[in-house]
């Protein structure tokens, strides 16, 4: 599994202020996300943004529901099609 140029600096959400602190928080979402797919067969990227998405601070404002970074999610999924972990599916997902 490698890791992208840049992971220590992104975000893997919109409704977070900061990027991880733990260096290797991308291995955990990994292993989340094989836990996740293994449960439940053909999540795809947007299921994914919805489960890992969080509730967004806007201040004074109220609270509003954001998903989280496709990118991060769609990275993962790749990593683990040419790990052999994961397949596409017909329907997509």
């Amino acid at each position: 599994f490698e890791i992208p140029k840049g992971a220590d600096v992104v975000k893997p959400s919109r409704s977070k202020e900061l990027p991880p602190s733990d260096p290797d928080w991308l291995y955990v979402r990994t292993a989340s996300m094989v836990r996740k797919v293994y449960i439940r067969a053909g999540t795809g990227v947007g299921g994914f943004r919805k489960v890992y998405g969080g509730q967004q601070r806007r201040g004074t404002q109220t609270k509003h529901f954001c998903k989280s970074s496709g990118k991060v999610a769609r990275y993962v999924l790749q990593q683990l099609e040419e790990m052999g972990l994961v397949e596409q599916d017909e329907n997509g997902g």
